[in-house]
């Protein structure tokens, strides 16, 4: 019988308590992997996903760090090495949506949403790369958006941040190859159960549906195992993109 795909590797997923990181985690172990959670406040949800992956007989371990801030990002990748002694796949996945009319967007605003979706893919990017190049290999799998490839006027600063990540991947998959391969997840709409249903999303797209976390989780893993694909931004949208 053949062995799960990805038997013996380490994932970190960032903001993994939750949500698309949630479902992420947990499709991740179910393929083989090991799984570090990080979390930066959902310190209870984070703990019940690394419960859930170590009742599925998967190791997994819930981290806290603020991956904007490069010292706790050091110290998580640390941590990770020190506990799994190595790292295959990064899902660079924690990040923030919101609305903002152009004219009142605040620094603050502008600052934040560029540090939790961009500056944070890249901090966790760098420490994870030293990692991979010493054992050979590894996969870094940014979540970036629609957004970074449609202009949504309300929310200027999410789609430039997101901008940003796919091209920061373009980038490092240049810089890091060929041992490391590094691609994009651009999620449609995902919805969750118990939100109502994005009905003019639903009517618009060729589908006819909103996504789910196990949708955005199925791209994760092929991009994981995949071997000849460096570079690329994968739309899971239902075919928005087209319409």
């Amino acid at each position: 019988m053949a062995g799960k795909p990805l038997e013996g590797q380490v994932a970190l997923v960032t903001g993994a308590g939750k949500r698309i990181g949630r479902s992420i985690a947990l499709r991740l172990a179910e393929e083989g992997a090991a799984v570090a959670v990080n979390y930066a406040t959902s310190r209870s949800d984070a703990e019940a996903v690394a419960g859930e992956i170590a009742a599925g007989g998967s190791r997994a371990l819930a981290i806290q760090a603020d991956v904007t801030k490069r010292p706790e990002v050091q110290k998580m990748f640390a941590a990770v090495e020190k506990e799994f002694g190595r790292l295959d796949i990064l899902v660079n996945n924690a990040g923030a949506f919101f609305a903002a009319k152009f004219e009142e967007l605040t620094d603050e605003q502008w600052n934040g949403i560029l540090d939790i979706n961009l500056k944070s893919q890249f901090l966790c990017a760098q420490a994870a790369a030293p990692i991979m190049k010493r054992q050979g290999r590894g996969r870094i799998i940014n979540i970036s958006s629609l957004g970074g490839m449609l202009p949504w006027p309300s929310y200027t600063h999410y789609c430039v941040s997101k901008a940003g990540s796919i091209m920061l991947t373009r980038c490092l998959a240049r810089a890091l190859a060929p041992e490391i391969l590094v691609n994009s997840i651009a999620p449609g709409t995902i919805q969750f159960p118990g939100e109502a249903p994005d009905e003019e999303y639903i009517r618009r797209v060729p589908l006819h549906r909103t996504g789910t976390g196990d949708d955005i989780a199925e791209a994760v893993v092929y991009l994981a195992t995949a071997d000849f694909v460096t570079g690329q931004v994968l739309a899971v949208d239902g075919g928005r993109l087209l319409v």
